[in-house]
């Protein structure tokens, strides 16, 4: 191959890469500049099937691109220049994997004769993810390696993918074709011969059947698991799983649903949302442990009681419903595990079960917990938990939630309220790091320009304060609600054994406010301090197309000496 074709075949190896991509589904491609990935970032530029979002950093691009994966179930191509770039996705792709987000990172690389000899730019890129991606590392473009060989590596890789893929693209030079608009050369049409039926149609190369479900339980096993006193509990599950079927399905069996934060039902009103609560208050507690069979749906649940509870139970039967081979049971409980989807077992002729109705007086329980939380949070002091339960109560199906790791999330797990709302609730809970998450709401927001609204915390925001870029895009109303409690509220509910300690080692305070940081890019701004100040700043910007930022100021121990005042009345009531 003559060097001056080595721009042409490497933009043609990226063109067929990411429409291939398009073809298997993705929608999304996320940028961030740089010279040794410009074959694939002209071959993006050219692509009419995937929309583009480009950003500064790839740490935040990485996040945006696992919002948008979250968003539209779909794979999202992730495009890198060589070196650092690459490393800076690492925190993205290890909270995919761990969640099961299909990002596929496509990484410019130097050749093998530029490796590990001084070259600038480069470092070891292949298996630079380590078990955290699949690892496809292609040659250099050439000739000799037939347009098809490339098609079937990208399909076996990315197809029926719920993990990330690490596509490693190793360029020569020279990356830059003297023309987008030059027609193609007499070798490359050659070349591009075996493909004429493809570049005809839409489909990918190699189709790839989806990987079928396996065995479900027959009536006569689900009528010996059913009799006796049982729990259903909702994990992390999605929006598509359909979890209102879990309703159904509860209401037939007679069993209680426990929800997670996760679940998508935290707040419905035939599901018990206050289970953590719930666990912690005694009358609660002894009616639960009544219960010998758990049905659980999911995994990689919030509450520790929760947890605590499904561990010390000695249960005679315990079944989980995964979609794939898994574990996601930090208690090691000895199973019957089952890989179907949530409606197919949902959809089963299930009997009913001879202890049906066995803790109905948990729904009272429910209800008054919520009666208390009313009076405690909703009708007290302004703070952290009255916010976001303000939030979570008047969302609509409309209206997406990202909650933020660390006490947010905890605090929506507690304390949300009891609504018919059905809006859709996400969260980065695999890793469950502070990284990346208004990154990740961006990305959220806007795969279809949905009004999406963040809670995260003062930390959390100063990590990813240059995703903001990002915000700015955003098409729809985005509003980002930082609750500043000057450093990490959480470490005042965690046994640190010192007050010293945990104030200069754990809390770090920084005295920030986030006005100017709003203003530097753009974004309106409104801090607050009162209630009746956060809704009306809550409605402007909910009915604001486009981004905008609301700190709610609040002492360091708000949260944690009411999270321990109403622990106190859950208690004794």
């Amino acid at each position: 191959m003559q060097i001056n074709s080595h721009a042409e075949l490497n933009l043609l190896w990226g063109s067929l890469i990411l429409e291939e991509l398009a073809r298997l589904g993705a929608q999304h491609v996320c940028m961030a500049p740089g010279s040794r990935s410009t074959p694939l970032t002209l071959a993006a530029a050219r692509q009419d099937k995937l929309k583009q979002h480009l950003h500064f950093d790839e740490r935040g691009l990485g996040f945006m691109a696992l919002g948008l994966a979250k968003a539209s179930r779909a794979p999202v191509a992730i495009i890198t220049t060589s070196g650092t770039a690459v490393a800076n996705l690492y925190p993205a792709i290890v909270e995919a994997w761990l969640t099961q987000v299909p990002l596929v990172v496509l990484s410019g690389d130097r050749p093998p004769e530029l490796i590990a000899c001084g070259a600038n730019q480069a470092i070891l890129q292949p298996a630079i993810f380590g078990q955290y991606a699949k690892q496809l590392n292609l040659p250099t473009p050439d000739l000799a390696i037939a347009p098809q060989a490339l098609l079937t590596q990208i399909d076996e890789a990315v197809a029926n993918q719920s993990m990330p893929v690490h596509i490693n693209c190793m360029y020569r030079e020279p990356l830059y074709p003297s023309s987008l608009d030059a027609p193609r050369s007499q070798a490359i049409e050659h070349y591009l011969q075996p493909l004429a039926s493809w570049q005809q149609a839409s489909t990918p190369y190699n189709q790839y059947a989806a990987v079928g479900m396996g065995q479900v339980p027959s009536w006569d096993t689900m009528a010996r698991f059913v009799h006796g006193k049982g729990v259903i509990i909702a994990g992390t599950l999605d929006s598509a799983d359909n979890p209102q079927k879990l309703v159904e399905l509860a209401s037939k069996l007679g069993w209680p649903l426990l929800t997670d934060a996760q679940s998508q039902l935290r707040q419905h009103p035939a599901a018990i949302g206050n289970v953590d609560q719930l666990l912690l208050n005694p009358k609660g507690r002894a009616l639960l442990q009544q219960a010998d069979r758990a049905l659980v749906f999911g995994g990689r649940l919030l509450s520790k009681r929760l947890i605590s509870y499904l561990e010390q139970q000695n249960w005679h039967q315990y079944w989980q419903v995964l979609p794939q081979q898994m574990r996601l049971d930090p208690s090691h409980k000895p199973k019957q595990i089952w890989l179907a989807e949530l409606q197919q077992i949902a959809a089963l002729e299930w009997p009913r079960s001879s202890s049906a109705n066995w803790a109905l007086e948990l729904t009272a329980q429910n209800e008054a917990l919520n009666e208390l939380f009313v009076r405690q949070i909703d009708n007290g002091e302004f703070g952290e938990a009255q916010v976001i339960r303000a939030i979570a109560a008047i969302r609509t199906g409309e209206q997406q939630l990202f909650i933020g790791n660390s006490l947010p999330v905890r605090l929506y797990d507690m304390f949300a309220p009891i609504s018919c709302c059905a809006a859709i609730t996400y969260t980065n809970r695999g890793a469950s790091g502070i990284d990346g998450l208004l990154a990740s709401a961006c990305g959220v927001a806007n795969h279809k320009g949905q009004a999406t609204t963040l809670v995260l915390g003062d930390l959390s925001a100063l990590h990813d304060l240059n995703s903001l870029a990002l915000a700015r895009q955003a098409q729809g109303p985005l509003v980002i609600v930082i609750l500043n409690n000057d450093g990490g509220n959480i470490f005042n509910i965690l046994p640190v054994p010192d007050e010293q300690v945990r104030a200069h080692y754990y809390r770090l305070s920084h005295g920030l406010e986030f006005g100017y940081g709003a203003a530097m890019f753009g974004l309106p701004y409104n801090r607050v301090e009162d209630f009746q100040g956060f809704m009306d700043a809550y409605s402007e910007a909910l009915n604001y197309n486009g981004a905008s930022v609301i700190e709610v100021c609040v002492s360091q121990t708000q949260a944690s000496d009411q999270i321990a005042s109403i622990g106190q009345w859950v208690k004794q009531s």
